[in-house]
């Protein structure tokens, strides 16, 4: 009945609605574009030309996404003090701070040979539109009127902004040199799952820098301009002084704890070995916020040279996860290192000196405008050594921290090095256009219509000789990087032997790679990716209901390695023995109507929690939150009496926990309801309108299943904050197989009926069809509009 279910989702919506047409007059074009928008919202564009497709694409993205693409402009310009206030101030110093610097052409040349001329098209097609909706301001969309605003122009500076990737890991390195100091080395390897573990050992945590002095907010501007938008104003920002005053997390520690946690993804690709249809196949489904509009967007890119349809982000043109008429790809993290956190001596006779190889060195300073909501702009003063940005002045002990960002470095702009991967034909093209994508550090995977597979580790590579770049280090000139490792020798393979690769932000770095210290130290759990293989080595030919099946699959990993450890216990409380029976008939999957999957979830809550009190001392807490999964499970393995105690115990305080929240019955206790495992989106404005508006804007709840560990990863809060809004699934015999989904829908506009009507389909694990060849589109077509110059 579940396959059965899946195929009435895609193909219901295909019996309904009339197609319309319209001709519109669009400045800036050079020939006629036809855009044919499908009944989930996709945007097919036929374009004559190179120019006049880009173009189109940035003008089709600016009617779905303006206010997304108006916020994206301002966090990369430095500019949300004027619309927000001074309490932004901060953001807008560390982004100008953060901005790139360099030559802009060289710049846009390294993502394709055609950079400048592609982006300057997206950019025009988007400034376009933008003028367009000026002549008629009423009708800009709400956002716009709620914050008594209206969009401003792009410029190529914009696209190649770096304030929203996924960058490195200067947080952890500057909280690790607080636990060395805290707790020494040894205990926060042992706390800490830092691997693969090669040849030299276990990595080097000694710190070279003053640790009493890293309890300070070294990281405020850093933090400040990474941060996503929040539209409380004042009351936000006297809530997070609070929560620091008091010593609790405040919201900025909670944010950065859950991207870093949560934000994942799965791909695999089989060969045609393993595949129904004899030919490879490819899955992606990659793990970011829930949020309306969501982060992907779908497009069909069609022009002389161009045919490629999938998803990237509406501010970027070209598509990063997708596939054209020769092979598919698709992404995950691969986690790089390329941020270092900097300690210099200043001279106390002159503060804008710093010690580097025993001499005074002057820092580079620059000072810039921030124009203020207030009307009154502030003058910002940004400073420079020779490693990069200043972040922090200590004028009491005579220090400087300044972070080294590999990805200042010209070709950073995430995903923007996709245009080289929309173009190749075959793997070694493919292989050639990875050699360019260098931020965030990626798993690619490809599949094509010859039965080559194959994946490439891609990223930004630091070669630290005689560091690990895990904890502080002074800037004088005893901790340099030597250059970058060539992306061509990170992991790679090509037709492996078992026939698949699947990668889940798990470890793939063999532990005979040597330049150790160039990738990173700390990975997801292995659970999804053992998941994924444990399905696809199981015998059976795979096909396209299978992998929506896997794409959807809450089986527990954990759950069928610590559930067992109760198989011989027993308890003196009815309701924990009750609860001890609906797990000895569990199948371990974290399905919304099981109520063995809520005990379980609560449980493994409670035993996280429980191991994390008793390993980590209470002066670290506030700089390691969680454990890694593999340090509890571990704890949990050993057969003692204390042991079985514990895992009594916290079964008895998650029975209770969900009595408190789900009432005495335990049979009421399905895993995904409103007050369990659900979703709810809400706009981040609905703070700002009335009642009315605020149902319009929000999305759920719907039940949700699955948690952090299953392959349909939905994170460990009650309410879903990240996972797959985006999926794709490539079967490479016929490209009009291809199913997709894009959550909650591809308009940001609530007017627009593509606003959420992708969400109660994503919802239920659905797809709806990606159709690649013009007669199938027409066959779902919604609306044709033909753009004119």
């Amino acid at each position: 009945m579940r396959h059965l279910f899946f195929l009435l989702v895609v193909f219901l919506p295909i019996c309904c609605n009339a197609q319309s047409t319209q001709r519109m007059q669009v400045k800036g074009l050079q020939q006629p574009v036809e855009i044919i928008r499908d009944r989930w919202g996709v945007n097919h564009i036929y374009a004559k030309n190179e120019h006049d497709l880009f173009f189109a694409q940035g003008y089709s993205a600016a009617q779905d996404r303006l206010f997304q693409l108006e916020i994206w402009r301002r966090q990369a310009t430095g500019t949300v003090s004027e619309l927000l206030g001074e309490q932004e101030t901060k953001r807008d110093i560390g982004t100008r701070l953060f901005r790139f610097r360099g030559n802009i052409d060289q710049e846009l040349k390294h993502y394709h040979p055609h950079g400048p001329q592609i982006v300057g098209a997206f950019v025009d097609g988007i400034n376009a539109y933008i003028t367009e909706m000026l002549k008629t301001p009423e009708k800009l969309p709400f956002e716009f009127r709620v914050l008594q605003t209206k969009p401003g122009l792009w410029t190529p500076e914009i696209v190649i902004s770096r304030h929203q990737g996924l960058l490195g890991n200067v947080r952890e390195e500057l909280n690790y040199g607080r636990l060395v100091k805290l707790m020494g080395a040894d205990k926060l390897r042992e706390l800490q799952w830092f691997h693969p573990i090669t040849k030299a050992g276990e990595p080097d945590l000694a710190l070279h820098v003053n640790g009493d002095e890293l309890f300070q907010p070294i990281l405020e501007l850093y933090e400040a301009f990474r941060l996503p938008l929040k539209f409380q104003g004042r009351l936000a920002k006297a809530d997070e002084d609070e929560a620091r005053r008091i010593g609790q997390p405040s919201d900025i520690d909670k944010w950065f704890d859950t991207e870093k946690q949560y934000v994942g993804s799965n791909n695999w690709v089989i060969s045609g070995n393993k595949s129904a249809s004899g030919y490879p196949m490819l899955a992606n489904d990659p793990h970011r916020s829930q949020s309306t509009p969501s982060l992907r967007y779908w497009v069909h890119l069609n022009a002389p040279g161009w045919n490629v349809v999938g998803a990237g982000e509406p501010t970027l043109p070209g598509i990063s996860v997708g596939h054209n008429e020769y092979g598919a790809w698709g992404l995950t993290i691969f986690e790089t290192d390329n941020e270092d956190l900097y300690v210099y001596k200043t001279n106390p006779a002159n503060p804008n000196q710093y010690r580097y190889k025993d001499r005074w060195v002057s820092l580079k300073t620059l000072t810039e405008t921030i124009p203020m909501k207030s009307g009154k702009p502030v003058l910002a003063t940004l400073k420079y050594t020779q490693h990069g940005p200043v972040v922090f002045e200590d004028a009491k002990n005579h220090k400087i921290y300044a972070i080294r960002a590999g990805w200042l470095e010209t070709g950073c702009a995430p995903y923007l090095a996709s245009l080289r991967m929309n173009q190749s034909r075959n793997w070694t093209e493919f292989r050639q256009a990875c050699l360019f994508s260098r931020v965030p550090g990626e798993n690619m995977i490809w599949a094509d219509k010859t039965g080559t597979i194959g994946w490439q580790a891609v990223g930004l590579s630091p070669i630290r000789k005689n560091f690990t770049g895990l904890v502080p280090v002074p800037g004088d000139g005893r901790f340099e990087w030597g250059g970058y490792l060539p992306i061509h020798q990170l992991p790679n393979k090509l037709n492996p032997s078992e026939g698949y690769v699947v990668t889940a932000n798990n470890n793939l770095t063999p532990n005979s790679f040597p330049n150790r210290n160039a990738v990173g130290w700390t990975w997801a759990a292995p659970s999804r990716a053992h998941r994924i293989e444990e399905v696809l080595s199981d015998g059976k030919r795979k096909n396209l209901v299978d992998f929506m099946a896997l794409q959807a699959d809450y089986l527990s990993i954990p759950a069928r390695t610590l559930v067992p450890l109760l198989q011989n216990l027993s308890s003196p409380n009815d309701r924990t023995e009750k609860a001890l029976t609906y797990f000895r008939r569990w199948d371990y999957k974290l399905d919304p109507g099981s109520v063995a999957a809520a005990i379980y979830v609560a449980w493994e809550g409670q035993l996280k929690q429980a191991v994390y009190q008793q390993k980590v001392p209470k002066n670290a807490q506030p700089y390691l939150k969680t454990l890694p999964s593999k340090r509890v499970t571990d704890a949990l393995l050993v057969p003692t009496g204390a042991r079985d105690s514990l895992l009594l115990l916290c079964l008895d305080r998650a029975v209770t926990e969900l009595a408190d929240r789900l009432g005495n019955d335990m049979d009421d206790w399905s895993y995904g309801q409103r007050k369990n495992k659900h979703i709810t989106i809400t706009h981040p404005l609905s703070d700002l309108v009335d009642k009315a508006m605020q149902k319009k804007i929000n999305l759920g709840p719907v039940a949700r299943g699955g948690y952090g560990e299953t392959v349909n990863a939905t994170g460990n809060d009650l309410n879903q904050t990240h996972g797959a809004t985006f999926r794709m699934l490539v079967d490479t015999e016929d490209w009009d197989k291809t199913l997709g989904i894009n959550s909650p829908g591809q308009s940001g506009d609530p007017d627009s009926p593509h606003y959420g009507d992708l969400f109660p389909i994503w919802a239920e694990n659905g797809y709806f069809p990606a159709f690649f060849s013009k007669e199938k589109v027409k066959t779902v077509a919604e609306r044709t509009t033909t753009l004119q110059p």
